[in-house]
């Protein structure tokens, strides 16, 4: 009899919900953007906040259009080499992919009112952004020990008495659940008579992980519990398109005023295939779990933004911005396939298992949220040194923890009522950025840059799927913080322009290709704690990028 493990006493205490789709992970993902933008405003880290003149800055500080006493019109490309590399227990597996990209493009339009009044210039400005790419592979494998997915399928299912008729119609239980016990990953241990022991077909008590004979209970679920191997596998495409347009105002050549209206469109997809083999005595049993699902919709915002000179000609500028949050209508949509060879104790004998949610209900699984993301801030200073040296420096803060999910079909209420709120996943995410430029000759320049932006999540974070939820990818990562390192270099004739710059990004993270909870009582009060497996999946990210910017300046 295969060795089983019971979550009655370790299950998920969420609220009841509308079927929900999406976690804090998927609206990460949403909410982090890359350092993008021309050539120049790369190669100086994106610190431009303050100095403006730049199309780049209609997205980070609207007054940076104000600079401008002339028309531009540019495009930009890019080549990106993306590098991925995990290390399970020592066994390591990379993924390098190179492709191209198209970056941006844009235009400034200034309009002179005049040196008698206050106001000198009336700008607007378009700029089409890259603000996210999505592409990553990644992949991992090695042996877990004593753990398993089937552990959270069971615990997702933990409650259910009965699953009726046909739970695929059942908007109060969770896919994941349902695949598990539809492929006899997991078992319902509610017998005609609670509270008695569990036996094998054999007649032998069973015994959970910590010793203790386990017993019957209506709602209590049992998963795979046996040493195996697991391989994971995925591919994640897509980007977010960003479309500013901007005012801004020039008053006295002193105050630059501005205000940006952006649109977003999120295109994202996510394809996972993981499977766990078991070995001993259970050679040759296992199963195969493939998620494929896609985000889609779109956003708006609005960014104001002012730079300002302190003193008369003064080469010291300041600049100022906010970001309202981004409004989101998304759609989600999944669905999954489940593939299993497992030991059905009712026939006695290894039996396949083959389900697909498609066939199930005749198409993807899909479900509407919003996604309100949170303010963001922004202060910066930008210094020229005769006609030689520009640097500026940059400071933004954005409270993760704060940003909303809402339901469309429940009077949009917050979605996030259960207990592990976002506020408890996700940071206060402080950014810095630092870039200087000098002017070897008036027509050629030189660039570098830094970025660095802290960590999204905390470190015991996880994938809390509500017991309803559609989702069946568990899989999750912890990142940690990211840095940029920019140079670049520029021409600059009487009308046309040409900058190329060069960003190599890196960040780390810790990988789990699903959660195990744990459980401790301190004071009274019972706490959810993540457990680690044998060991935590160790993966860096890297990206190199090439870009080159073309404009004319008239």
């Amino acid at each position: 009899m295969k060795k089983i493990i019971t979550l009655a006493t370790v299950g998920l205490l969420m609220a009841a919900a509308p079927a929900d789709a999406q976690t804090v992970y998927d609206a990460a993902k949403i909410m982090n953007t890359d350092l993008n933008g021309t050539a120049r405003f790369v190669g100086m880290g994106g610190a431009m906040g303050a100095l403006g003149g730049d199309i780049s800055t209609i997205g980070i500080n609207p007054a940076g259009i104000g600079i401008y006493r002339s028309n531009d019109v540019m495009v930009s490309f890019g080549l990106s080499s993306y590098g991925t590399e995990s290390n399970y227990m020592g066994n390591k597996m990379n993924s390098d992919k190179l492709r191209g990209d198209f970056n941006n493009a844009g235009f400034a339009l200034s309009t002179k009112i005049g040196n008698a009044t206050a106001l000198r210039y009336v700008n607007f400005g378009f700029n089409y952004n890259r603000a996210k790419s999505f592409y990553k592979n990644m992949s991992m494998n090695g042996n877990l020990g004593k753990h398993s997915q089937t552990f959270q399928m069971a615990e997702q299912a933990t409650g259910i008495i009965g699953w009726g008729g046909y739970p695929y119609n059942d908007a109060n239980i969770g896919w994941l659940s349902i695949l598990g016990y539809d492929s006899w990953l997991i078992s319902d241990l509610t017998t005609n008579v609670t509270n008695t022991p569990y036996k094998d077909k054999d007649g032998n008590q069973i015994y959970n992980v910590n010793g203790k004979p386990l017993y019957t209970t209506p709602g209590s679920y049992i998963g795979m519990y046996d040493y195996g191997d697991a391989t994971f596998r995925s591919e994640e495409r897509g980007g977010i398109d960003q479309y500013d347009f901007n005012i801004s105002f020039n008053i006295n050549d002193r105050v630059y005023l501005g205000m940006t209206i952006g649109a977003y469109e999120v295109d994202y997809s996510k394809y996972t295939v993981y499977s766990e083999r078991y070995t001993g005595d259970y050679s040759g049993e296992g199963y195969t779990l493939t998620s494929m699902n896609k985000i889609h919709g779109s956003g708006f915002d609005f960014k104001f933004g002012a730079i300002i000179r302190p003193f008369e000609y003064s080469p010291l500028r300041i600049g100022l911005a906010v970001h309202t949050p981004t409004f989101y209508s998304l759609d989600y949509k999944t669905s999954a396939y489940v593939l299993s060879d497992i030991y059905n104790e009712v026939s006695g004998k290894i039996e396949p298992y083959d389900i697909y949610t498609s066939d199930m209900i005749n198409g993807d699984m899909v479900r509407e949220f919003r996604l309100r993301t949170p303010w963001k801030y922004n202060v910066s200073l930008g210094y020229t040194i005769g006609n030689s040296w520009a640097l500026g420096a940059e400071y933004e803060y954005q409270d993760y923890s704060s940003m909303k999910f809402k339901n469309p079909d429940d009077g949009y209420s917050d979605m996030f009522e259960y207990e592990n709120s976002t506020r408890a996943m996700m940071k206060g995410v402080n950014t810095v950025r630092l870039g200087a430029e000098y002017k070897v000759i008036p027509e050629f320049a030189i660039r570098a840059g830094y970025n660095y932006t802290s960590a999204i999540f905390h470190g015991d974070a996880y994938k809390d799927l509500p017991e309803n939820s559609i989702q069946t990818d568990t899989d999750f990562a912890n990142t940690k913080a990211m840095s940029n390192y920019t140079l670049g270099i520029g021409y600059r004739g009487s009308m046309f322009y040409a900058d190329l710059a060069y960003k190599f990004s890196s960040y780390k993270e810790n990988f789990y290709p699903f959660v195990e909870m744990g459980r401790e009582v301190e004071n009274g009060v019972e706490y959810r704690y993540l457990s680690d497996l044998p060991s935590v999946t160790k993966v860096k990210n890297t990206r190199s990028q090439v870009l080159l910017t073309l404009g004319m300046r008239f």
